[in-house]
């Protein structure tokens, strides 16, 4: 394609340049962890070359020393970062961002070797023993096997190493206002009406129990991301690769990381599709749904102070307005929602990104650098979402137990207990005629219902009509008042 011009400070090279010069698209370079784990799964596979015997000892020991120096290099703006320029929308096998993996790492060599960037293209410094982008860095790959899986193992590294703690403090911290706050009984609300009693920490279990699922899922996602599709090469086929190089990578990228890798058992699903990746989204997708509903719950929860619901007391973080003096928001609440909501406009983009016809045409996906971008931000956002939301409110979060007593005494939902005493008809009625008069339907019900025969025949005395009442009796299985204390 003739010459190309490079400055003379990078460490990389011609190809990366010229994806450089193609793609000025949004100034978004391919993410960190991508860049983190296509070190991870270059120095991988320059060790299984080495025990393949494709690879001799001192070009794997350079390989992999300029591997770790990129792993350990990128720490946000600094270091090596500026050596990765490529935006993140661009060819869409991820073939620039391979080939600039590639070029880095042999110039790495060239600098350690006390040789010009560049030498890599020179056949005397390769006789003598240099390392060159193609022969040697990307040996038994293909820009369509090494991608898929640079996308797994960052993915799967994030959801084990940030966000699956994240998940487990948020979860904890709600197990602990589930147990501290079980003896508040507040009032319910189904469709944002009042409806029957509920204690404070049941309704903080399902909180809690959201986030354990949470869990699950993503461990579920940890086993998907799993397979991986290296050795594949170019089109599944494991063309200009040993037999056992996948496999051998994949073990090797687990002992690297922790994470169980394996080798994908069908090639051509795991590079002609990416329905792993989307699978995945749709995993972080139903965290970002829970946590979106734990958050907007609390924040209706506390609404007010004195007009609104106002049955939990969120902690005060900073002034809620410029011209209120006084007002404080629910912003954690706010800052957490709207991040949820990015985490699903996200997965609908990963989602189209595996498409028929969109991201997967034939034999290859052409959508992966975005696909990657948007699951590794997704998993950014849950997991910062979860510090913050648990640090910044939840540790902080008290109940009012005041408030939540009044608001069940004036609920006309207290009736709900009667049904079995006096009947549907009966206790609705009780119910309309308490609002019409402005009274509490206890009120209502000492004043007309004591004396008189219940569904059974007998009459209601005030002790029974106190128990049928109980708050705390209809939070329990059966409760119809006298089943509790």
């Amino acid at each position: 394609m003739g010459p190309m011009e490079v400055p003379s400070s990078a460490l990389y090279g011609a190809s990366t340049q010229r994806a450089v010069l193609n793609f000025p698209m949004s100034g978004r370079a391919v993410p960190e962890g991508i860049i983190k784990a296509y070190a991870q799964l270059k120095a991988a596979c320059a060790t299984v070359n080495n025990r393949l015997g494709r690879l001799d000892d001192a070009r794997t020991k350079l390989i992999v020393e300029a591997c770790h120096e990129i792993r350990d290099g990128l720490p946000g703006f600094g270091g090596l970062a500026p050596h990765f320029p490529v935006d993140v929308f661009q060819t869409g096998s991820g073939t620039s961002t391979n080939m600039n993996v590639n070029e880095v790492i042999a110039n790495i060599v060239c600098v350690r070797r006390h040789r010009p960037i560049g030498s890599s293209k020179d056949a005397a410094y390769l006789k003598d023993g240099g390392v060159h982008p193609n022969d040697h860095v990307n040996m038994g790959q293909s820009s369509n096997d090494t991608f898929p899986t640079a996308m797994h193992v960052a993915a799967a590294v994030d959801i084990q190493s940030k966000l699956l703690p994240a998940v487990k403090l948020i979860a904890e911290q709600l197990e602990s206002h589930t147990k501290a706050w079980d003896a508040i009984v507040k009032i319910g609300r189904t469709h944002l009406q009042d409806a029957t009693p509920i204690r404070l920490g049941q309704e903080f279990g399902g909180y809690a129990s959201q986030m354990h699922h949470a869990e699950e899922r993503l461990h579920r996602a940890l086993h998907t991301l799993g397979e991986l599709p290296i050795g594949g090469t170019a089109v599944g086929t494991g063309i200009n690769t040993h037999e056992r190089f996948g496999g051998m990578v994949s073990a090797e990228l687990g002992h690297q990381t922790g994470v169980h890798f394996r080798e994908a058992p069908n090639h051509f699903e795991a590079q002609h599709a990416k329905d792993a990746f989307v699978e995945v989204s749709g995993h972080l997708r139903t965290v970002a749904v829970s946590l979106s509903k734990i958050a907007n719950d609390v924040r209706w929860l506390g609404s007010g102070p004195r007009c609104g619901i106002g049955e939990l007391v969120l902690p005060a973080v900073q002034p809620g307005s410029s011209i209120m003096p006084g007002k404080v928001n629910p912003v954690i609440c706010e800052a957490v929602i709207m991040a949820c909501c990015q985490v699903c406009g996200n997965d609908h983009a990963v989602a189209l990104g595996g498409w028929g016809g969109v991201g997967s045409l034939l034999d290859l996906n052409v959508a992966m650098p975005m696909m990657a971008a948007n699951v590794l931000d997704s998993i950014h956002l849950l997991t910062r979402s979860c510090v913050v939301f648990t640090e910044n409110l939840l540790t902080g979060l008290k109940p009012d137990e005041a408030r939540c007593k009044e608001l069940i005494e004036g609920s006309l939902a207290m009736c709900t207990s009667l049904v079995p005493v006096i009947g549907y008809d009966k206790s609705a009625a009780l119910a309309k005629e308490a609002f019409k008069q402005g009274k509490t339907v206890r009120q209502l019900a000492e004043a007309t219902l004591v004396g008189q025969p219940d569904l059974a025949g007998k009459p209601i005395t005030k002790p029974a009509l106190d128990g049928y009442l109980n708050p705390w009796s209809m939070t329990l299985p059966g409760g119809e008042g006298s089943a509790g204390g």
